[in-house]
C-alpha cells in the first residue's frame, strides 16, 4: 500500500512538471508570434505631403544640337578636280564676305575655258551657216534646228568654264568664322568634298528632331527653355522661341525637324554642342502634382507611397506627366488630397506604418 502511493506522488509530480513545461512553451511561442507580428508592420519615419490639385505648365522634352540659321552658313569645295595651291586662313579665323580662303591650280580651268571658247566659236559659226543655206533652200530646215542645240550647249559649256575658273579660288560668301579647313597646300582636292566651311556665329539656332505626335502639340512661337548636354540638369543656357516645326517627316530618323531661335544667351553657344530643351506646349489648369521626391523608380515606370488615415503606406503605380522645378504631374493612379511619402520613400516598405513630423 505504501508503495502504490509513493508511484502516484511520482506520477503527479511528473504531470505537474510537463504541464509547466507545456505552459512554458505555449508562453514563448506567443512572444514569438508578437515578435513576428512586429516585424511584419515596421515603423519607418518619413516626410508626407498631400496630392494638390493646382494649373501646371506642360512642357515637351527633346535633345538637339547647335546649328547655323539657314543662309548664315557655307561650304565650299573645288569646282572640278584640282590641286591645292594656297590657303589663306585657319580654323577658327574671321573673315568678311568677298576675303579669298583658298586657291586652285588654275591650269586645267584654264585649258577647259579656252577649249569651251573654241568650241562656241565653232558652234556659232555653224549655226550661222546652216542658217543661210537654210534660207537658200540648200538644207533642210532641221539641220538649223540642230545647229541652234548645238550652240546652246556650247554656250552653256563655255559659262560652266569660266565660272569654274572664277570658282578656282573659293571666296568666302558671308561674314563669319572658318569652322573647319581641310584643304593641304599641294594636295588634291575633289569636287564632291568641301575644303572649308564658314558660319555666322552670331546666327546660331539650335535643331532638334521630335516624333510627329510630339510636333503636333509644338506651335511656332512657343518659349523653350534651353540647358547644356542631354538633360535638364545642365548648365543653363538660356531661352528660346520656335522658330519653324518641319512639315515633313525625315525619311532616315522617322522624326520631325524642330528648329528653335535662340534669344539672350548665358554663354557663346559651339556648332555641334548638344542641347537639352523643355518646350512650352500649355498649361493644365486641374493638374494633380506632388513633390518630386515622392517618385519611386518601379522598372520602367514609377510608384508613389499613399499614406492611408491609420498611417500605413501602401505602394500605388502612377504614369507621370509633366514635370516642374519642384514637382511633378500625375495624370493617372492618384486622386487630388491623398497623402504621400515625400522626403524617405525609398526606404519605405509597403504596408509599412509611416510616422512624419507634420503628423
Amino acid at each position: 500500500m505504501r508503495q502504490t502511493t509513493r508511484a502516484v506522488v511520482a506520477l503527479a509530480v511528473i504531470g505537474l512538471g510537463l504541464g509547466c513545461r507545456a505552459s512554458r512553451s505555449d508562453s514563448e511561442k506567443g512572444e514569438e508570434k508578437s515578435s513576428a507580428g512586429a516585424e511584419a508592420v515596421p515603423v519607418v519615419r518619413a516626410q508626407t505631403a498631400i496630392a494638390a490639385e493646382q494649373p501646371m505648365p506642360q512642357t515637351l522634352s527633346a535633345i538637339g544640337a547647335v546649328a547655323p540659321r539657314p543662309g548664315s552658313f557655307a561650304a565650299l569645295g573645288a569646282p572640278a578636280p584640282t590641286r591645292v595651291t594656297h590657303v589663306y586662313v585657319a580654323t577658327g579665323a574671321s573673315v568678311h564676305r568677298g576675303d579669298s580662303l583658298v586657291a586652285f591650280d588654275l591650269a586645267p580651268f584654264d585649258a577647259a575655258a579656252q577649249s569651251a571658247e573654241t568650241a562656241l566659236a565653232g558652234a556659232e559659226h555653224a549655226y550661222e551657216r546652216a542658217s543661210r543655206l537654210s534660207a537658200a533652200g540648200v538644207i533642210p530646215r532641221k539641220e538649223v534646228d540642230q545647229a541652234a542645240t548645238d550652240l546652246a550647249q556650247a554656250r552653256a559649256a563655255a559659262t560652266a568654264a569660266r565660272i569654274a575658273r572664277e570658282r578656282a579660288t573659293l571666296i568666302s560668301p558671308i561674314d563669319g568664322v572658318v569652322t573647319k579647313m581641310t584643304a593641304v597646300l599641294g594636295a588634291p582636292a575633289d569636287a564632291a568634298q568641301p575644303v572649308v566651311e564658314v558660319a555666322d556665329p552670331s546666327r546660331l539656332d539650335v535643331a532638334f528632331t521630335v516624333s510627329p505626335a510630339d510636333a503636333a502639340r509644338i506651335v511656332v512661337g512657343a518659349p523653350v527653355t534651353l540647358t547644356a548636354g542631354a538633360t535638364s540638369n545642365g548648365e543653363q543656357l538660356g531661352a528660346g522661341t520656335v522658330r519653324d516645326v518641319g512639315a515633313a517627316v525625315d525619311s532616315s530618323t522617322r522624326g520631325v525637324a524642330v528648329r528653335v531661335e535662340v534669344g539672350h544667351r548665358a554663354r557663346t553657344l559651339r556648332i555641334g554642342e548638344t542641347v537639352f530643351g523643355a518646350v512650352s506646349t500649355g498649361v493644365h489648369p486641374h493638374a494633380i502634382t506632388v513633390p518630386a521626391e515622392a517618385l519611386v523608380p518601379e522598372g520602367e515606370g514609377y510608384r508613389v507611397f499613399v499614406v492611408d488615415s491609420a498611417g500605413v503606406a501602401h505602394a500605388r503605380d502612377v504614369r507621370v506627366g509633366a514635370r516642374g522645378d519642384s514637382v511633378v504631374e500625375i495624370v493617372a493612379g492618384l486622386k487630388a488630397g491623398e497623402r504621400v511619402v515625400t522626403i524617405g520613400a525609398y526606404g519605405v516598405q509597403d504596408s509599412a506604418h509611416v510616422t512624419s513630423p507634420e503628423r
